[in-house]
C-alpha cells in the first residue's frame, strides 16, 4: 500500500470537481473577511494589548483553565461579558468552533433530542456527531417544521429535553432567523433554546449586543458570541444560565483539555466590549454602507439581505470559482463559496461588507460585476 494514496486520491477528486481549497494571502480590497467593524486593527484594540503587556499580562496561558491557565483576565472578561450582554454567566473559549462543539456534545443528554436549523454552522455538526443526544434538520428558519419535528418525537414517546439550534444571522445567507417564534416553539414544548449569535454580536442590537439581546437572561436560552469577526479579536463566549458555565467546566471536552486562550487576547475582547458600547457610530456606519452596496449591487443580481453578508448565487462550482478570480485580479477580495459550505447547486460569491472599505470601492465593485460575465 502506498502511504497517503487514499489521501492523494481525495484531493485529486476535489480538484476535478472544482472544490480543492488553497490558501491565499490578504490582496486586494477587503469584501471577504468577518472584521465588520473594523476593529481588528483599530488603534485602540492595539493600545489595549500593548497596555496589557505593560502590567504584565502573559502572552500564554500556561495549561488549560482547569489546571494553572486560568488567568485573571480571564475572569475579568466573563464577568464583564455577563455584565455586558445581560446573562447570569459567561465562559470564554478558544474559538467559536470549539464553544459549538463544546455546547452540543455535553448539554443534551441521552433522551433528549436536538432540532438544528439545515444551515447551521459546521462547528454545530461537529457538536451534534459527539452528542448523546439524536438530532434531526429542520428546514431553513421554518419554526413550524421544529415544532413537528418535536411533536412526532414527543408522539413517538420522546421524553426528554427538546434543544432547539439556529443561528441568529446565517453566515452564508445573511438572513435573520425568526427568533421570537422559536421561542414561542421552545415554550410550548420546555425546550431549550441554542442561538449562535456569530455574524450578528457588535452589528445589530443595542450596543451592539446581538439580534438575540432581548432574550437574554432567560433560563431557556443560551447564546454563543463570537469574538473574532465584528469584535476583532479571537475566541468565543457562552452566555447563559449559570449551570450552563458550571456544566461546560466540568464536562465540556472542548474546554477542559484545551489550552487557555492567551491572557492577552482576553484583555483585548474586553477592550472590544467598551468599544461596541462606546462607539454607535461604527455600527451607524456599518448601516449606511450596506443600505449604499444593497440598491448599487442589486442590478448585478446580489441579494440584499438587510445584513452584511450579501451573496451573489452563481450555482456552479466552475463559474463561481472563475468570477472570484477575475475580481481577486481586478483589486476586489472577494471569495467564492462552495458546497458543501454551501447546499448543493448553489455556489456562490460570499460579499461581506466591513468598514474596511468606502462607498467608492463598493461602486468599483458594482462597476466590476457589471463587466464580468457569469
Amino acid at each position: 500500500m502506498v502511504p497517503l494514496a487514499a489521501q492523494a486520491q481525495d484531493l485529486l477528486g476535489l480538484e476535478q470537481a472544482n472544490r480543492l481549497r488553497r490558501l491565499q494571502p490578504k490582496a486586494g480590497a477587503d469584501f471577504a473577511s468577518n472584521d465588520y467593524l473594523g476593529l481588528a486593527g483599530s488603534a485602540r484594540l492595539g493600545r489595549a494589548v500593548r497596555d496589557a503587556v505593560a502590567r504584565g499580562v502573559p502572552v500564554g496561558s500556561g495549561g488549560s483553565r482547569l489546571l494553572r491557565g486560568n488567568d485573571p483576565e480571564h475572569e475579568a472578561l466573563e464577568a464583564e461579558a455577563a455584565a455586558f450582554f445581560g446573562c447570569a454567566a459567561a465562559l470564554y473559549l478558544s474559538t467559536g468552533y470549539a464553544a459549538n462543539a463544546a455546547l452540543l456534545s455535553t448539554l443534551p443528554q441521552r433522551g433528549d433530542l436536538i432540532v438544528h436549523d439545515v444551515l447551521i454552522h459546521a462547528s454545530a455538526h461537529e457538536g451534534m456527531r459527539l452528542a448523546r443526544a439524536p438530532f434531526v434538520a429542520a428546514g431553513h428558519n421554518d419554526p413550524q417544521a421544529v415544532e413537528e419535528a418535536i411533536g412526532g418525537w414527543r408522539r413517538g414517546g420522546g421524553t426528554g429535553t427538546p434543544w432547539i439550534a439556529v443561528e441568529s444571522l446565517y453566515s452564508m445567507d445573511g438572513d435573520r432567523a425568526p427568533l421570537d417564534d422559536l421561542v414561542a416553539v421552545a415554550a410550548r414544548h420546555d425546550a431549550m433554546l441554542l442561538i449562535d449569535e456569530a455574524h450578528a454580536t457588535g452589528v445589530f442590537g443595542p450596543q451592539g449586543r446581538g439580534l438575540a439581546a432581548h432574550l437574554e437572561g432567560r433560563e431557556t436560552v443560551i447564546t454563543l458570541r463570537t469574538c473574532g469577526k465584528a469584535m476583532g479579536c479571537e475566541g468565543a463566549l457562552v452566555c447563559g444560565p449559570a449551570l450552563v458555565r458550571d456544566s461546560l467546566i466540568n464536562r465540556g471536552r472542548a474546554f477542559i483539555f484545551s489550552t487557555a486562550p492567551s491572557p492577552l487576547m482576553a484583555a483585548a475582547v474586553r477592550e472590544a466590549l467598551c468599544i461596541l458600547a462606546d462607539e454607535p457610530e461604527r455600527r451607524e456606519a456599518l448601516a449606511a454602507l450596506v443600505a449604499h452596496a444593497e440598491r448599487v449591487l442589486a442590478p448585478h443580481g446580489v441579494a440584499a439581505t438587510g445584513s452584511q453578508i450579501l451573496p451573489l448565487v452563481i450555482g456552479e462550482d466552475a463559474p463561481t470559482m472563475a468570477r472570484a478570480a477575475v475580481l481577486q485580479a481586478r483589486g476586489f477580495d472577494v471569495r467564492g463559496i462552495r458546497p458543501p459550505t454551501v447546499p448543493q447547486g448553489s455556489a456562490r460569491l460570499r460579499i461581506s461588507l466591513t468598514l474596511n472599505v468606502t462607498e467608492a470601492q463598493v461602486d468599483a465593485l458594482a462597476d466590476a460585476l457589471g463587466s464580468v460575465a457569469a
